[in-house]
C-alpha cells in the first residue's frame, strides 16, 4: 500500500485550511458547538497557532499521492498527557475503510515511538470504533476514560506504540 506522511510546509497553509472545513463538517454531526462562519465555510479558531506555537506539527496523509487526509500531533513542549497527541485525524471518505488511516498510523508510531493521547467525541462512536479497532489490529494496550472538554462529552485514551516496530 502507497500511503505515506508528508509534514505540511506553511506555503501549504490553504490546502490544510480547505481540509480542516471539511473535517470540522464531520464532526459538527457530533457536536452543536460547530457552526459555519458568515462565508459558509467551518473554521477551526486556531488555525494559525499551528504555524505559530513549537509543538504542532501537521501531516498530510497522502495514498498513491494524492492528498487523502491530514492528522495534526501535538509534540512536546505542547504535549502534557502523553509523549505525544493526535489532536485531529482526518480522511476523505473515499479512502476510509481501506487500510489507508492504519497505515498512516503505523508510519507516525514507527517513526515516533512512545505514549499516545487520543480523544474522541463520545457521540462520535464511529471514531471511538476506529480507535479501538487500530488498538486492537497492533495489540496495543490502553487506558480509556470519559470525561469532559471544552463543554463536550469525550472518550479518551493514553496508548502505548513503543512496540510498534516489532510488528513490521
Amino acid at each position: 500500500m502507497n500511503v505515506f506522511l508528508q509534514k505540511a510546509a506553511p506555503t501549504e497553509k490553504n490546502i490544510l485550511r480547505n481540509l480542516y472545513s471539511f473535517y470540522l463538517h464531520d464532526l459538527s454531526a457530533y457536536s452543536a458547538s460547530l457552526k459555519t462562519n458568515s462565508e459558509g465555510t467551518f473554521e477551526f479558531d486556531a488555525f494559525d497557532l499551528i504555524w505559530e506555537k513549537e509543538g504542532l506539527t501537521p501531516y498530510f496523509i497522502k495514498y498513491n499521492e494524492e492528498l487523502a487526509g491530514f492528522l495534526l500531533l501535538i509534540e512536546p513542549p505542547l504535549a502534557k498527557r502523553a509523549d505525544y497527541s493526535i489532536n485531529d485525524f482526518f480522511l476523505f471518505n473515499q479512502y476510509r475503510r481501506k487500510g489507508i488511516g492504519e497505515e498512516a498510523l503505523r508510519i507516525l508510531w514507527d517513526e515516533k515511538p512512545g505514549s499516545y493521547y487520543i480523544v474522541q467525541l463520545s457521540t462520535n462512536q464511529k471514531a471511538v470504533a476506529f480507535w479501538k479497532k487500530i488498538f486492537q489490529r497492533f495489540s496495543l494496550p490502553f487506558e480509556e476514560t470519559l470525561g469532559t472538554e471544552d463543554g463536550e462529552e469525550i472518550v479518551s485514551q493514553i496508548v502505548s506504540a513503543e512496540i510498534i516496530k516489532e510488528l513490521k
